[in-house]
C-alpha cells in the first residue's frame, strides 16, 4: 500500500452548536456521540478530522490558505506594482468565527479569533479521557492523548503568533459556563507555558510510527515543536526581554529537532526543485511529511499553475530578496571573489548563487512577474517547457497533482541551529563546527538535478565557523553566526510560510518599509535593450523605469532604448502606508469587546491597539 496521505474532508467532526430541532432521526453519515468512542479506530477518524486544517500543504482546489505562493505573500521579500499592500490601520468591527474550514489573515500568517479547533481538541481528549481502561489500554491512551495535546498547542501557537495574549481553555466550555467563556485573555506566557507541557507530553508518548508513516507520529510532530518553539524563544527574547522563557522554550526546540535528527530516519538525498514538484514524495527522505495529490480523487491544487510561467505573479519576488542569495563561494555577493559575483541581473545571479536561486526563479526576465523575477519554485522542470501552454491537468487551472511537502528536514535543522545559536548568546554551550555541518553544511551539499548541472550550477562552500562572513549589510545589532543563519533560512522558504513570522519574531518588521530598505521597491538589474526588447514599446513611455547603480531614475520615453538599464522599478510603484510596533499583533473586533460588557465582562483589546 502506497505511504502516502490523502486530507479527508468528510471525516467525522463534532458540531459547535445544538441542531436538535432538525435531527428526527440518528443521521447515517456522521457520528452518535453516545455510542461512537469505543475503539482505537474511532480515535484515528476523529483524528482526520484535524489534518486538514494542520497540513495543509498545497491546500485543494483554488484554496489560498496556509499555502505557499498563493497564501504567503505578505513579508519583505515580495513587491507588487502600484501600491504595496498596507498593514491593518485600525481594529476590525467583528473578528470572529466557529467555522472549521481552514482560514488564515494573510498580513499575520495565521488565524483570526476562533477557538473552535481549541475546543475541538480539548472534547477529543476528554473522549479520550472515557476509554481509558474500559476500550483502550495505556499505550493507546498515551499515544492519543499526547496526538490531541499536539492538536491543541498547534493552535495556541498560532494564536499567540497573531494575537499575543489569547483566553486559554483546557476543557470543553459549557454555555453556561459564563465566566469562563467570557474570560479576559491570559498572558502569553501562560498559554505557552501551558503549550509546553502539551508538547512534552508529545515528545514523550506520542507513537514513533502509527503505522503508516504518513499518520501523524512523534517524528512530524516534532518538526513542528521545533518551529514554535523557536518562535516562542526568540519572541521573548526579542519583545520581552524574558531570557529566562526564552531559553526554556528554545531547549524545547533543541530537543524537538534533536528527535528527528539522531532518528538516522532522515537524510539530504534529494534535489531542491524535486522537495516541491515531484507528482510523489513517498521515499523522499528529506519529506518527513507530505500531503498527496490524486486526480481520480478529487484532490488537487493550483499552486503548480502559478509558478509555469504563464500565470501572473504579483506580489513577486524583489531585488531585496535576490541580494540576500549567498555566492557559491559562500560569501554574500559583495565579498565574494566569483566572476561577475557584483552583476545583479537575473542570468548572472543564476550562475554565481547559491544552486537554490536556480531552483527556485526563472533564468530570464518575465513580464508575468510584477518585478520580472518570476518564481517557478512548485512546479517540475517539466511543467516550465509546456510555455506558453497548453498545459496538462498537472499544470494548469486547478487540477494540479504535484506532491506539497508539509515538514522538511531542512526546516528542522535549520530551526535546530538558530536555537543553539540563540541559547548561546544566553550563556549556553557555543554552536561548533560540527553542529553547522549537521545542518547549513548538509543543506548545502543537496545533489544538484540534470537541468542545474547542465547549466554550470554549483554547489556553495561550506560555512566554517572559523570563517564567518563579515557582510558589509549585516544589521548591526545582529552576530555575524545569526545573519548567516537568517540568510539560509530567507533562500531556503521562498514563498513558504516562514518569512513573514520570521521578521516578526526578530523584532524586524521595519524590514517592510520602503523607506527603510529600498530594495523591496525594485526589481533585479535588467538591460531591456538586450534582454527584453518586448517592453521597449509605445505603450510603455512613461511608464518604464530603471533605477540606475547611484540611483538615477530613466524613464522610457521611446527614443531612449540604449539608456533603459538598471534596476526594474514595478510600474506605479509606492510604499505602503507608515506603520508602527503595534502591526506586530493583531486587535481584536469592536463588537467582541461590545459582547463581553453586553455580559458585563470585559475582553482587553490587544496592546497598542487602544
Amino acid at each position: 500500500m502506497k505511504k502516502h496521505i490523502l486530507i479527508l474532508l468528510s471525516v467525522v467532526t463534532l458540531g459547535l452548536t445544538s441542531c436538535s430541532e432538525f435531527l428526527e432521526r440518528p443521521p447515517l453519515t456522521s457520528m452518535d456521540d453516545q455510542i461512537y468512542w469505543t475503539s482505537e479506530n474511532s480515535l484515528r477518524l476523529f483524528s482526520n478530522g484535524f489534518y486538514e486544517n494542520y497540513f495543509v500543504g498545497y491546500n485543494s482546489a483554488w484554496g489560498v490558505d496556509y499555502a505557499p505562493l498563493r497564501g504567503y505573500y505578505f513579508s519583505d521579500d515580495f513587491t507588487s506594482s502600484g501600491k504595496q499592500a498596507g498593514f491593518e490601520t485600525q481594529a476590525p468591527a467583528s473578528r470572529t468565527s466557529i467555522s472549521e474550514t481552514p482560514s488564515m489573515m494573510i498580513t499575520y500568517a495565521g488565524p483570526t479569533w476562533n477557538f473552535a479547533w481549541v475546543r475541538k481538541s480539548n472534547l477529543f481528549l476528554e473522549r479520550i479521557e472515557t476509554m481509558k481502561n474500559v476500550y483502550i489500554t495505556s499505550e493507546v491512551y498515551n499515544h492519543w492523548s499526547a496526538v490531541a495535546r499536539f492538536y491543541r498547542g498547534y493552535e495556541y501557537s498560532r494564536l499567540v503568533s497573531v494575537f499575543g495574549d489569547v483566553p486559554y481553555y483546557d476543557k470543553v466550555v459549557a454555555e453556561t459556563e459564563l465566566d469562563l467563556l467570557y474570560k479576559d485573555r491570559d498572558s502569553r506566557t501562560l498559554v505557552m507555558d501551558k503549550v509546553y507541557d502539551d508538547f512534552a507530553y508529545v515528545l514523550e508518548n506520542m507513537r514513533l510510527s502509527d503505522g503508516n508513516v504518513q499518520y501523524l507520529n512523534r517524528y512530524i510532530a516534532a518538526g513542528f515543536i521545533s518551529r514554535f518553539m523557536l518562535f516562542e524563544g526568540t519572541w521573548q527574547k526579542y519583545h520581552m526581554n524574558n531570557n529566562e522563557k526564552a531559553k526554556k522554550y528554545l531547549e524545547q526546540a533543541v530537543a524537538a529537532a534533536n528527535i528527528v535528527m539522531s532518528s538516522g530516519k532522515f537524510s539530504f538525498g534529494s534535489d531542491f526543485r524535486s522537495l516541491f514538484g515531484s507528482q510523489d514524495l513517498a521515499g523522499n527522505k528529506e519529506v518527513i511529511m507530505y500531503r498527496h495529490y490524486d486526480a481520480a480523487l478529487g484532490v488537487t491544487h493550483h499552486v503548480a499553475s502559478y509558478s509555469n510561467l504563464t500565470e501572473s505573479q504579483g506580489p513577486a519576488p524583489n531585488l531585496s530578496l535576490a541580494k540576500s542569495f549567498i555566492c557559491n563561494d559562500g560569501n554574500p555577493y559583495k565579498l565574494s571573489t566569483v566572476a561577475n559575483a557584483d552583476k545583479l541581473d537575473i542570468k548572472s545571479m543564476v550562475a554565481t548563487r547559491d544552486p537554490r536561486f536556480e531552483a527556485t526563479f526563472w533564468d530570464a526576465p518575465k513580464k508575468e512577474s510584477s518585478t520580472l523575477l518570476y518564481a517557478c519554485k512548485f512546479i517540475d522542470r517539466d511543467g516550465v517547457k509546456l510555455y506558453p501552454g497548453p498545459y496538462p491537468a498537472m499544470y494548469g487551472s486547478n487540477t494540479n497533482t504535484n506532491d506539497a511537502p508539509v515538514m522538511r528536514l531542512a526546516e528542522v535543522v535549520l530551526n535546530w541551529i538558530e536555537a543553539k545559536a540563540e541559547l548561546a548568546t544566553l550563556s549556553g554551550p557555543a554552536v561548533t563546527q560540527a553542529d553547522i555541518d549537521a545542518s547549513i553544511n548538509a543543506i548545502r551539499n543537496r545533489p544538484l538535478d540534470a537541468t542545474a548541472i547542465a547549466k554550470g550550477i554549483k554547489k556553495t562552500a561550506p560555512l566554517t565557523l572559523a570563517s564567518l562572513p563579515n557582510d558589509p549589510d549585516r544589521d548591526s545589532d545582529v552576530p555575524a553566526l545569526l545573519w548567516e543563519i537568517r540568510r539560509e533560512r530567507r533562500m531556503e522558504f521562498v514563498f513558504e510560510h516562514t518569512r513573514l513570522l520570521d521578521i516578526k519574531r526578530w523584532k524586524k518588521i521595519n524590514y517592510m518599509s520602503g523607506a527603510a530598505n529600498p530594495d523591496i521597491m525594485l526589481g533585479p538589474w535588467v538591460n531591456f535593450q538586450t534582454e527584453y526588447p518586448e517592453w521597449l514599446i509605445a505603450a510603455k513611455v512613461g511608464k518604464l523605469k530603471v533605477k540606475k547603480a547611484d540611483g538615477t531614475i530613466v524613464t522610457y520615453d521611446g527614443t531612449n532604448a540604449a539608456s533603459m538599464v538598471g534596476y526594474y522599478i514595478p510600474e506605479n510603484i509606492s510604499d505602503r502606508d507608515a506603520f508602527t510596533a503595534r502591526v506586530y499583533l493583531a486587535p481584536v473586533g469592536n463588537n467582541q469587546i461590545s459582547e463581553y460588557q453586553d455580559k458585563g465582562y470585559k475582553l482587553t483589546q490587544t496592546a497598542l491597539w487602544n
